[in-house]
């Protein structure tokens, strides 16, 4: 079966009046002529975009499917070094930690310490032992922490001045009585006081050295020769800034304070006084008085009294004719007793009576 657009037109004005279907078409006509216009109008007024600039990357052309991605001439994008992102690297050793070699030391370098406060500082050291020139360790006990500074001159005084000190009594050098290092405190563990040089990782305190014959140096006991505590005071009070001992303030009666504080004209301070050894033997009882001495003085007595004389030596007595025998007799006869005198009566204790509330009337 066939069908024209005759045919068609006719179905779909079918039942319409001559006029309406003149209109129809009216329009119909408008609309085919129309949308040309407003094409060529609209397309007229969209902006072009600008060129592409010479120095923008190529666009790279779509994949097909079952094709391998093509690969770019240019280079990639550099991506992120992998140091970003691991925590960052300790500084260089400084030139005090480059001298203080295992030749010298055993003083392995640890972490920096900060605060709290201005507690702690950088190059810190733990100094665990000194190297003699024979290659002879001389431990710390226990290690000291402090900084590489502080280390080097503790190392240098063990070196120099100790062990030479040890060879002349005849014997080695053992060991060192490490009493404090580092301590985050305020100047003899006063709060409130200003920061010692133990809370700057700058201090030492020492009680004594152990020696290989199995003695000591005690640096604080009178039972050590004094001659020995002298040698070590006038070998301390050279190397250190600051050397506080007994007598000092009364917080250094049993150890001794090293540091290296620095101050103005290079200040220094040594305060330690040796006291002279106790008697080997305390003496029991006073010795005699000489029969040279002159006669001792006596204490004036209170106002009103007489001053005792000193006693004169006795003058020998001349001998005295026998006496008559009736005085014998009449000296041994007891003299007759004297009334004793009566003790006069105790006053009586009177009993205190509370205060009366009306006492205030009378």
């Amino acid at each position: 079966m066939k069908f024209s657009a005759g045919k068609a037109a006719r179905k779909w004005t079918f039942g319409l009046s001559g006029c309406d279907q003149r209109t129809i078409g009216a329009v119909l006509a408008l609309l085919l002529i129309a949308v040309p216009a407003q094409a060529y109008l609209t397309t007229s007024r969209v902006p072009l975009p600008k060129p592409r600039p010479a120095e923008a990357p190529a666009i790279e052309p779509a994949q097909k499917p079952g094709e391998e991605p093509a690969r770019s001439e240019q280079p990639a994008e550099p991506e992120k070094p992998a140091a970003e992102a691991r925590p960052p690297e300790p500084p260089p050793p400084s030139a005090c930690r480059l001298a203080l070699t295992d030749a010298i030391a055993v003083a392995p370098s640890i972490p920096d310490i900060n605060g709290p406060g201005a507690c702690g500082g950088p190059d810190m050291v733990r100094l665990e032992a000194v190297v003699l020139p024979d290659k002879t360790r001389v431990p710390l006990k226990p290690a000291g922490t402090m900084r590489c500074a502080m280390a080097t001159a503790v190392a240098e005084w063990i070196r120099a001045d100790m062990a030479p000190l040890a060879t002349n009594l005849g014997t080695k050098l053992l060991e060192l009585d490490n009493f404090d290092s580092f301590d985050c405190r305020g100047r003899n563990r006063v709060v409130g006081a200003k920061l010692s040089e133990h809370g700057r990782a700058n201090a030492l305190d020492v009680r004594g050295l152990k020696l290989a014959n199995g003695r000591s140096i005690a640096l604080t006991e009178r039972n050590t020769p004094r001659e020995q505590r002298e040698a070590v005071l006038h070998s301390v009070c050279t190397r250190f800034t600051t050397v506080l001992g007994p007598g000092s303030d009364g917080y250094h009666e049993d150890h001794i304070h090293l540091d290296i504080a620095e101050r103005r004209g290079n200040y220094r301070i040594c305060q330690w006084d040796v006291w002279d050894e106790w008697p080997r033997i305390a003496p029991l009882m006073p010795a005699v008085r000489p029969d040279e001495a002159p006669p001792r003085e006596v204490a004036e007595g209170k106002p009103g009294e007489k001053t005792p004389v000193a006693a004169k030596p006795a003058e020998p007595v001349a001998a005295q004719p026998a006496a008559e025998p009736e005085a014998e007799a009449a000296e041994a006869e007891p003299a007759p007793e004297q009334p004793k005198p009566k003790p006069k009566p105790k006053p009586k204790k009177r009993r205190a009576v509370p205060p009366s509330p009306f006492s205030f009337l009378r």
